[in-house]
């Protein structure tokens, strides 16, 4: 099922919360939903999964609107909420039959999807015990398991990695891979790593505005008429390097590298290169220039040029 989003627009008292977006999400396709703490990403969800209702603009799922069809859209959706309310005294099967009878699952098939979502989600070593004994990984795996109990189409899924260490983050990025090759899913994160290892599609929301959308080597050819550069600076004051740098006229942003003293990362303007003017100001302010070098695009680098105004 196709997930489409036609000017969607939800606020909360004087803030746009979501500002008049489109998109749509093919079946087949795991897109990953990227912006800042407060962009927007998890008010969209909501109306997308029918938690709240946006003052304008209509979603389908496949041939079902949220607004006239808000029970038959839940038949087909998925959703794992960012804080995964489990009810963690029930051991796992007992918790995924309670979920299964919640989802109208016929009596007759609840066991065969229960032993399906335990080998899926990989909870047979855990599926007795009570989930409030699981870790965090298994936690969200058993919050993935009640996501999909009823098989839907569509899968939400709102920062699922959220408080994993690196061995569970990469179980869980494999597991909705795999998912996603036959649902269409939507992942929210603001973990760039994240939705570049598991995404097909990368859309930037910044301030309920959509900023960017595409594969993350489209985004990376967005930005690269932008040089890149990682410079060390030696013999100057750092403030005084600093403030030469914003001052060249070829150059956009300066930034201090963590952790690298007297290094800068410099920002060329749109389609220009800055190397000249940096090695002439060093000559100039008799500072020695002992690194300069270009940077490849980083999807980091396009996330913080969409979303830090």
């Amino acid at each position: 099922m196709d997930i489409i989003v036609e000017n969607l627009t939800k606020t909360y008292g004087s803030q746009k919360a979501v500002d008049d977006i489109s998109f749509r999400v093919k079946t087949g396709e795991v897109l990953g939903f990227l912006g800042p703490n407060g962009a927007g990403k998890t008010t969209t969800m909501k109306a997308i999964t029918t938690f709240l209702v946006p003052e304008s603009g209509n979603i389908s799922i496949g041939n079902f609107s949220t607004s006239r069809d808000p029970e038959e859209v839940k038949k087909h959706i998925g959703y794992l909420p960012e804080n995964n309310p489990l009810y963690t005294e029930m051991p796992v099967i007992d918790y995924l039959a309670y979920t299964a009878e919640l989802y109208g699952i016929p009596k007759d098939k609840v066991r065969e999807r229960i032993l399906e979502m335990v080998k899926v989600c990989g909870l047979e070593g855990e599926k007795h015990k009570n989930i409030g004994e699981l870790s965090k990984g298994y936690q969200q795996r058993v919050g993935l398991a009640q996501a999909l109990i009823h098989d839907p189409e569509v899968l939400i899924l709102d920062e699922p990695t959220s408080g994993l260490d690196p061995n569970q983050i990469i179980e869980i990025r494999e597991l909705i891979k795999r998912i996603g090759k036959e649902k269409t899913v939507i992942l929210s994160s603001h973990i760039l790593a994240e939705v570049e290892a598991t995404c097909d599609r990368i859309m930037i929301i910044n301030k309920g505005k959509i900023v960017a959308d595409g594969t993350s080597n489209d985004l990376r050819k967005g930005a690269q008429g932008k040089e890149i550069l990682q410079i060390t600076v030696e013999d100057g004051d750092k403030n005084e390097v600093f403030n030469s740098l914003k001052k060249l006229e070829c150059v956009e942003l300066v930034d201090f590298i963590d952790g690298k003293e007297n290094s800068y990362e410099v920002q060329s303007t749109q389609n220009k290169s800055s190397r000249r003017e940096i090695f002439k100001l060093c000559v100039d302010k008799g500072w020695t220039l002992t690194e300069m070098a270009v940077f490849e695009t980083k999807l980091e680098d396009v996330f913080r040029e969409l979303t830090m105004n």
